[in-house]
């Protein structure tokens, strides 16, 4: 398992609103593009307790990839439900 690369907190205001900072310099090289459009993804997670600093809401970067899965030309598709 990836080490978390923590890049902002925020607070939790009320259960439908979560203010937030992000770290700019600490996403910058996690920036992917689709379509011509960047962006970048993140975890946001509620905490049980806030911090010394009376957050409550904890931001990581989603490293998460798919395994990429070797195939040859040959070989039938694996994805078939039975």
């Amino acid at each position: 398992m990836e080490k978390k690369i923590y890049c902002g907190s925020g607070k939790k205001r009320n259960d439908n609103w979560i203010s937030a900072s992000i770290n700019l310099d600490k996403i910058k090289e996690h920036i992917q593009e689709y379509n011509g459009s960047k962006f970048i993804k993140v975890n946001i997670n509620v905490k049980a307790e806030p911090d010394q600093y009376g957050k409550d809401v904890s931001i990581s970067i989603d490293t998460w990839k798919p395994e990429q899965k070797a195939t040859n030309d040959n070989t039938p598709p694996n994805d078939l439900p039975f």
